[in-house]
């Protein structure tokens, strides 16, 4: 039957109203609106209610219009976990600027490229972090406007390297200010800079529009009623906080500010705040697991952790099952605005004997809502792979969370787009209902006498150790076999298994050839974000 022809009459350009742009900006407009007098953010013994929240937010939009920042002009702030990272997130784009968080723990050099690359505009600084931006400004050609941040809570003792300090910046704007909605909800809310260990990092650019949608994405993912409390152990320059600064305020949440991450810090925002939600590396699973007892708090709700990057072995997920925590499964990359796939749990699973159990739990699993496409494909044909848990691919994703593009490198984005679908370098199989699984990244699988070997197949083997705190395996360059793999092993405090003991623990879990042919016990180098830095990994492999 032909359509309709009434449903097509409308002219949508004649009904603005009913078309407004896709923001987050609007969801602290509403929060403040219906619940003012609600604790927004607590930080040490500061209290701040959303409509403060969204009071200061506009301050800084207003004192940073004042200075000239408007549509497309950059402002770069080097800040940890504190109020004023959160009001950044607000305040930067309702002067339809553009947010660029910077990595707390990146050398000089790469902060300068990132400053002249993003053509940074204001910079505000902690002062903890004054050594390292001094040094920063005057490797880059950049001069931007220099804004101090001395936390009130936390005074530090870094110089002050600006005009003046963030407080009395922001006295200089209106808490009225009338902010300024997005022209259009593709313009750019926030530069993200990917890790860039293997040149210069990547200016990620993310979208109002895909903001918007992650922010609410997370809510439903995370199953959030109104009002959840938030710890930040999830540095906030990491994918903007994989968006939970602007998801908390969809549900007018609580966010609980987390400068350092400690483990008393963590045990008592769980008892005293009553945190119902965190996110992390597994590097925080263990910090929580091996407080010391004198740190640790006891609390009668459960406490959603949500954790990306490897996936949590059976040993650590029953350990915070028992510590009063509930731990789901996410994967993304900055280029998707954070997780955008997560292991949505099915009540049959919790039948299942716990080796089966942590099987399931450690896939990577299915699409957000907010994502339209997650697909597993052969990079070269671009044809899908069988949904047979065997057939591997690149697993690719398509929708209105997948960045807009990376900044001023058109090669790259061409190449991140090809065929139609953002390329993630991750490779993985699908299972037979729908899930994902990663098998490793694309440069990470071993190739071993013409046997592929996935380093997380052996990592999981290491993590079931008893001894074994945290362990990486990359390939080292072997002139029989062409590579074998390479375990780095980081023991439990108190631990001494031998690498013999490690040794024949492999063995009696894995094929021979799986078996790591060397062992390394050492510290793992790890990003900020908890990551396991495995190119620093491979030297050391070479070195052997």
């Amino acid at each position: 039957m032909p359509a309709n022809p009434n449903f097509y009459e409308i002219d949508l350009d004649k009904n603005p109203a009913n078309f407004q742009q896709l923001t987050p900006l609007n969801f602290i407009e509403r929060s403040a609106s219906v619940f003012p007098d609600h604790v927004a953010i607590v930080h040490g013994r500061m209290r701040v209610t959303w409509a403060e929240y969204y009071r200061r937010s506009r301050q800084l939009a207003s004192a940073l219009a004042k200075r000239g920042i408007g549509k497309g002009d950059t402002v770069s702030v080097m800040l940890s976990n504190t109020p004023a990272m959160l009001e950044c997130h607000f305040g930067v784009p309702m002067t339809k600027g553009v947010l660029n968080t910077l990595n707390t723990r990146l050398d000089a050099a790469i902060i300068a490229f990132s400053l002249d690359h993003a053509d940074a505009k204001v910079l505000i600084v902690d002062r903890e972090f004054s050594r390292i931006v001094k040094e920063a400004l005057t490797l880059c050609t950049v001069k931007p406007i220099v804004i101090d941040y001395d936390d009130p809570e936390f005074p530090q003792t870094g110089e002050f390297l600006g005009e003046m300090e963030y407080e009395a910046f922001l006295a200089t704007g209106d808490p009225d200010y009338a902010w300024h909605m997005p022209d259009d909800e593709w313009n750019a809310i926030s530069l993200n800079y990917t890790s860039g260990t293997t040149g210069n990092p990547k200016g990620v650019v993310y979208h109002h529009r895909g903001a918007y949608l992650l922010a609410q994405g997370n809510a439903l993912t995370a199953s959030m009623q109104r009002h959840p409390v938030y710890l930040w152990t999830l540095p906030m320059f990491h994918c903007n906080g994989w968006c939970f600064p602007w998801t908390m305020a969809v549900v007018a949440g609580t966010n609980v500010c987390l400068r350092w991450v400690r483990p008393k810090a963590i045990w008592d925002a769980m008892a005293d705040e009553k945190v119902t939600h965190l996110c992390g590396a597994p590097i925080v699973m263990s910090t929580i697991l091996n407080a010391p007892a004198a740190d640790k708090r006891s609390f009668s709700h459960k406490v959603e952790f949500f954790t990306a990057a490897a996936p949590p072995p059976e040993k650590v997920l029953a350990d915070m099952t028992a510590a009063g925590f509930n731990v789901t499964h996410l994967y993304g990359l900055t280029e998707s605005y954070g997780p955008a796939v997560v292991n949505d749990w099915k009540a049959e699973w919790n039948d299942l004997e716990p080796g089966e159990r942590a099987t399931k739990k450690a896939r990577q699993g299915v699409r957000y809502s907010a994502l339209e496409a997650l697909s597993i494909r052969n990079p070269e044909t671009m044809q899908a792979v069988a949904a047979d848990a065997m057939e591997m691919g690149e697993v690719m994703f398509r929708g209105n969370i997948v960045m807009k593009g990376y900044l001023k490198n058109k090669k790259a984005s061409d190449e991140a787009f090809a065929g139609g679908w953002f390329h993630s370098g991750d490779l993985g199989v699908l299972h037979p209902d729908g899930y994902i699984q990663l098998k490793d990244r694309s440069k990470d699988i071993i190739i071993s006498g013409g046997e592929n070997i996935s380093s997380i197949e052996v990592e999981d083997v290491l993590f079931k150790h008893a001894d074994v705190q945290a362990a990486a395996v990359v390939a080292k360059p072997d002139e029989k076999w062409g590579e074998t793999p390479c375990a780095f092993v980081e023991l439990k405090p108190g631990a001494n298994a031998t690498v013999e003991d490690i040794m024949a623990w492999c063995k009696s879990l894995l094929a021979g050839y799986k078996c790591p042919r060397h062992i390394v016990f050492t510290e793992l180098p790890k990003t900020s974000t908890g990551k396991i830095q495995k190119f620093k990994l491979r030297e050391m492999a070479k070195a052997i």
